[in-house]
């Protein structure tokens, strides 16, 4: 389950603009995602990229190596309409089931 939570969380991510991996980290702390690495985002970034959901760019960086930057597709904006619309499938469900344990 985290493994599709992850991809749709970075498509999210990479649909608001042009990223690169350690910024799509942070940007995951950010949003609570605390129990997930920086090691752990590259190979579902390769998977989206495989999929044709991202385009990933080398550029130049403004201090050190060339940096990878991640693009959204039409094909991974598809994917992530997909994602939404299961996410809210899903979450609807669990906070039924959490306020009938609260009744």
């Amino acid at each position: 389950m985290l493994k599709g939570l992850l991809e749709g969380s970075l498509l999210a991510l990479i649909a608001k603009r042009e990223t690169y991996g350690y910024e799509i980290t942070e940007k995951l702390k950010e949003h609570h995602f605390a129990v997930v690495s920086e090691g752990s985002i590259y190979p579902v970034l390769m998977r989206l990229q495989k999929n044709n959901f991202v385009t990933a760019v080398q550029r130049q960086s403004p201090s050190g190596p060339k940096r990878k930057y991640y693009s959204i597709t039409t094909e991974g904006q598809e994917e992530l309409e997909r994602f939404k619309q299961h996410w809210n499938k899903v979450s609807s469900g669990v906070s039924s089931l959490l306020e009938e344990e609260e009744k």
